[in-house]
């Protein structure tokens, strides 16, 4: 189709799970969002779930929504190479899947290289599904949608036990609109609950709670007394005026407007306090078991024994925020201890033996979660090794163990291992969705990575990932500090991971994708970017200090390579 081509990207709404496609419109689930945009300068599109024929699953929708993507076209007849999206409802979820490449076979996932969204604003979708029956027939989508499914686990861990969104920036509105029927009075919009549609998982800050119904009243919501008859829906929007209105415009905009929009989940009664959890289970070696049951016990005593609608994932939407000791019955009986965050649902895999939480760069966390080839990394978890001796003579410490790690099968490197961290490096030839697997002695755990081309991260002097940058002043040699200043014209050697595959010229292993630098928002011109010499997993970047910055003993300096940018720490400027 020919879009007019604006000073914004074009807005793409997805509707959400349709029992009747013969009625369907934008305006029936969106209203007069589209004149609300338009006043606003923006162009709006509509991807109809109902436009795939047949009984697609949603990872049939996530793929055709692929195709319908790249086949937008500005008039002018150039691909439209970005869109901000409005998702309602099962929307969403086509949405998440497009962005991990979700296959139809459970555990599958090819992720595409590019992604064509900017930003999106999730309405009511139930990222954890909806616990409500729904008995017009068994169809995929309805599998899919209900609480505890194991799309829905696969969907929420496809990434390092989570879903990053592949860093697309996000926001969602969850509605507390609902009668209290579906679950509990303020608790939800009549189908899904505030944990399900929480971005919690994805980052904190991100989820508003406006008082809205999951659609208007006076339909199928009112006849199960789900809602009320006037209720007004989360995505109908009537006006410039309505509160998710106002959200999808000032988010779109890049104003914080939509933070003063509905409540934060932060100072929800509920979501201040409560989380959800999807659980499975596997044995030591990583195989998936069926779960006769599983109970969730708080620090504080209180236990919930969880649902488990067809024996592999075990959920619940409520439950207190905090410490708490994870119980199931698989028919081994296994025993984990997790810490529950409030605001969200929170999946989790119990299992004895290795346990992996997260793969990251060895400077500090960046986001998303992304790794890059070559990179230098930290594996977090329980359990990952057993210490037996420390190695001596060496220039970093490295410790003995029973720990093995190894990526795509094959084994790497590891420089540390102890039981809650492991130092590795990822190969330089990685990419794309990689799996990643601990083994020891007590048993095995494989997780899912993503490795894009680069990914930088600055190491700091005090590990904080905020702090003074790991530098050398190059004028004489010593380490750039408040008493060892960068002056303008010098050159500085800054130290960071993730700049990616290198070719070797010279010598040298230059980074195949330059990146740049900035110090104190002033460009900082690179000479030379690849691996420090002699070591592996260490990047190097010189680059001459820029003019204009002034005096400054900790003037930010941040890599960037491609759409990734790194970890912001700090330098000294004279």
């Amino acid at each position: 189709m020919a879009v007019p081509r604006t000073s914004k990207p074009p807005v793409l709404f997805i509707n959400g799970f349709e029992l009747d496609c013969s009625g369907v419109s934008f305006s029936s689930t969106f209203g007069s969002a589209d004149q609300v945009l338009q006043a606003n300068g923006e162009v709006s599109l509509f991807f109809d779930i109902c436009s795939v024929s047949g009984s697609p699953s949603i990872e049939d929708l996530g793929t055709a929504l692929a195709s319908f993507l790249a086949s937008l076209r500005y008039v002018d007849g150039t691909p439209v190479s970005l869109v901000d999206v409005v998702a309602h409802s099962l929307g969403g979820l086509v949405l998440r899947s497009y962005l991990s490449g979700k296959q139809n076979t459970a555990g599958t996932f090819q992720p595409p290289a590019q992604i064509d969204v900017r930003k999106v604003v999730f309405l009511a979708t139930p990222h954890f599904g909806t616990g409500v029956s729904l008995p017009f027939g068994v169809t995929a989508q309805l599998r899919e949608l209900s609480s505890g499914s194991t799309f829905l686990f696969d969907l929420g861990t496809w990434n390092q036990g989570t879903d990053d969104l592949r860093g697309v920036d996000a926001i969602a509105a969850a509605g507390n609109g609902g009668t209290g029927q579906a679950v509990m009075k303020g608790f939800d919009d009549g189908v899904v609950a505030l944990t399900s549609a929480s971005l919690e998982f994805y980052q904190r800050g991100r989820t508003r709670v406006l008082p809205y119904c999951h659609v208007n009243g006076g339909g199928l919501v009112s006849f199960a007394g789900l809602c009320s008859s006037g209720a007004q829906g989360i995505a109908n929007i009537s006006s410039a005026t309505h509160n998710s209105a106002q959200m999808i415009v000032s988010f779109f905009n890049g104003t914080d407007a939509w933070q003063s929009v509905g409540v934060a989940a932060e100072n929800d009664p509920f979501l201040s306090v409560d989380g959800g959890l999807i659980v499975e289970a596997r044995n030591a070696d990583d195989t998936l078991l069926s779960m006769s049951s599983l109970k969730a016990t708080s620090s504080a005593g209180t236990s919930k024994q969880l649902n488990i609608p067809s024996g592999d994932v075990a959920y619940t939407d409520l439950f207190p925020a905090g410490p708490l000791t994870l119980t199931a019955v698989a028919p081994l009986t296994i025993t984990n201890s997790v810490t529950l965050p409030a605001g969200g649902v929170e999946p989790y895999t119990v299992k004895p033996g290795p346990q992996i939480v997260r793969v990251l760069p060895a400077p500090t966390n960046v986001f998303p979660l992304s790794l890059a080839p070559g990179m230098f990394v930290s594996i977090y978890g329980t359990a990952l090794a057993a210490q037996t001796a420390q190695a001596t003579g060496l220039p970093f410490p490295v410790q003995s163990s029973d720990a093995q790690v190894s990526f795509n099968g094959t084994p790497i490197l590891l420089s540390y291992a102890s039981a809650a961290q492991i130092n590795a490096v990822i190969p330089d030839d990685a990419s794309g969705l990689a799996t990643l697997m601990v083994s020891n002695g007590a048993g095995k755990r494989t997780v899912n990575v993503f490795v894009e081309a680069a990914m930088p991260a600055i190491f700091t002097l005090d590990g904080s990932g905020t702090g003074p940058a790991a530098a050398i002043n190059a004028a004489n040699n010593g380490v750039v500090s408040s008493s060892n200043p960068l002056r303008v014209g010098g050159y500085v050697e800054l130290y960071a991971t993730g700049l990616g595959a290198t070719t070797n010229r010279g010598g040298l292993d230059y980074a195949n994708q330059q990146p740049t630098v900035t110090i104190g928002g002033s460009d900082c011109p690179v000479t030379y970017a690849g691996r420090a010499p002699g070591y592996v997993g260490l990047d190097q970047i010189n680059c001459l200090v820029p003019a204009g910055l002034g005096a400054n003993a900790s003037a930010p300096v941040v890599i960037t390579s491609g759409a990734r940018s790194s970890n912001v720490a700090t330098l000294a400027v004279e």
